[in-house]
């Protein structure tokens, strides 16, 4: 099991400033790259289609399963970098960005409803010669990967759903927020970054402050590709169709919501476990909308858990 980075990566960051005048992108390129060596995880990238897919996955690859790792929305691959670190041993993992995000192609016509996106993924994992996977999603991406275990069950070995999107039975704050003109979702001057993360997160790992300018930067550039995908997905939940696809998942699916979630109320983890036959859930005290970064060591511990219970 891989160490943490905390200590490490704050010490690369004050070498880097000492040894010469970078820049902030230099920072951060060096600092994402620590993460993902830390995680024993490097990049690649593939050509699916018109599509260019980038994506993380094992330096080393393993005798284990394939686990893939679907982020949420206005996200990326390095969403998982903290918890793949504790899985790389076992697993080979595979952490993707999903078109229009992180570094793949942003298409602003290619279809973004879930089922495209469902669609999307599927071209993706057959590019890469994945047949069949445990598969986990957070937000977004929960509801893709519930989605894609009820559309290709025979693919899917378990599937983990961090605080899914999908199904909106009870508001959350961010539903007033967007009714009233304000998304903090979606980043569109100084400032808003922080905000999104203040707002998505309770338990805030440790980001050195050029980082996070970077990922303001970043966030911002996408303002156009963001405001696409949300109308596209901003609707599903409340359609009967997601819920009734999701009833036809055979695979074991544990859910895994923090409570303090702002984004999407933690009490539509019951509905989830409703619809999907023999589906566990466990609630998080004091953590928000993103378990696998403000709890990896656990979040990655319930998953274990869940597949020897299973087995």
């Amino acid at each position: 099991m891989k160490t943490s980075t905390t200590l490490p990566l704050l010490a690369l960051l004050i070498s880097t400033l000492l040894i010469s005048a970078c820049s902030r992108q230099t920072i951060y390129d060096n600092a994402i790259s620590w993460e993902r060596s830390g995680a024993g995880l490097e990049e690649s990238r593939i050509q699916v289609g018109e599509m260019t897919i980038a994506y993380l996955s094992n330096e080393e690859a393993v005798a284990g399963e394939s686990i893939v790792l679907v982020h949420g929305f206005g996200a990326n691959k390095d969403n998982w970098t903290r918890l793949a670190r504790e899985l790389t041993d076992d697993f080979n993992v595979y952490a993707i960005d999903l078109p229009g995000h992180g570094d793949s192609s942003k298409a602003l016509d290619l279809g973004y409803r879930f089922e495209d996106q469902v669609g999307h993924l599927s071209e993706i994992l057959t590019a890469l010669g994945i047949e069949q996977t445990h598969m986990m999603g957070n937000s977004m991406g929960g509801a893709i990967t519930a989605l894609y275990a009820a559309t290709y069950p025979e693919q899917i070995r378990s599937a983990v759903l961090f605080n899914p999107a999908g199904i909106f039975e009870y508001d959350s704050e961010l539903v007033g927020l967007v009714v009233e003109g304000d998304n903090p979702l979606i980043p569109a001057k100084e400032g808003d970054f922080r905000r999104l993360v203040d707002f998505a997160l309770e338990k805030k790992p440790f980001v050195p402050w050029p980082i996070y300018d970077v990922m303001e930067e970043k966030a911002i550039a996408n303002r156009e590709i963001n405001q696409v995908i949300f109308a596209a997905i901003r609707d599903t939940g409340y359609e009967p169709d997601f819920r009734q696809a999701i009833t036809r998942i055979e695979a074991p699916v544990l859910v895994v919501w923090g409570k303090e979630d702002r984004v999407i109320n933690y009490r539509n983890a019951e509905v989830f476990i409703e619809q999907i036959p023999e589906a566990r859930k466990v609630l998080l005290e004091g953590v928000g909308h993103a378990p696998m970064v403000e709890v990896p060591e656990e979040s990655a511990q319930l998953f274990r858990e869940f597949l020897a219970q299973t087995r």
